[in-house]
């Protein structure tokens, strides 16, 4: 089975005015190792503004793309963070009569007001 093979945007603007300055289907088929077919899809495409929608479509991906990255980065920061932490915490003897709950927080005597 073949495998597909993607073209840049550039590229395929630059095929497709090289068409429009009046070189031949074949030339640029041979030239570029590409299907004429290919080139009447990308000059229809060019034609209806779809080439310009492919460069949006392009910059929200590479938009993503950094996002995903960024995101990738803050959570391998945070993950060494975590294992920082759980490794210090490993080391640090609690006192025995403080509270280990982080809800409870430390211990409070009742006084015999607040019984009442």
């Amino acid at each position: 089975m073949a495998k597909h093979r993607t073209h840049s945007i550039e590229f395929k603007r630059q095929v497709v005015q090289e068409f429009l300055g009046g070189e031949s289907l074949h030339a640029l088929a041979r030239r570029h190792g590409i299907g004429r077919n290919l080139i009447k899809i990308w000059v229809a495409k060019f034609e209806a503004g779809g080439l310009d929608s492919d460069t949006a479509a392009a910059d929200v991906l590479a938009e993503y793309e950094a996002r995903i990255a960024a995101l990738e980065r803050l959570v391998g920061k945070l993950a060494l963070e975590n294992e920082f932490l759980k490794g210090v915490s490993r080391h640090v003897r609690q006192p025995k009569s403080a509270s280990t709950s982080i809800v409870a927080g430390p211990l409070v005597s009742q006084s015999q007001k607040d019984a009442d």
